[in-house]
């Protein structure tokens, strides 16, 4: 059995104005994934995400991809401890 994993992101590349973001919320949702993104000042994107272990591993997977127009550079991953539930994925702006 595996468990629930609560994780931050953040992604560093030509990932905005490239819907980066959406792709992210399509891609979590899609797995069952609850959190957040969100564009930080400096051009990178910030996720927040809580889900089976499995799934976080799928989904960070797929964030290397990312929507066709983007570059994923370099994903940087830090465990959270979070007991609170995040809620449906979405993107903050």
């Amino acid at each position: 059995m595996t468990g629930i994993t609560s994780i931050q992101l953040i992604i560093d590349g030509r990932v905005q104005g490239v819907g980066f973001r959406n792709f992210t919320r399509r891609k979590a949702r899609s797995l069952g994934i609850k959190g957040w993104v969100r564009n930080l000042n400096d051009g990178r994107v910030e996720v927040q995400a809580q889900g089976d272990e499995n799934a976080i591993r799928q989904f960070i997977d797929q964030l290397h991809e990312g929507p066709p127009a983007s570059y994923v550079k370099k994903i940087d991953r830090q465990e959270i401890h979070s007991d609170s539930d995040l809620g449906p994925f979405s993107v903050r702006y």
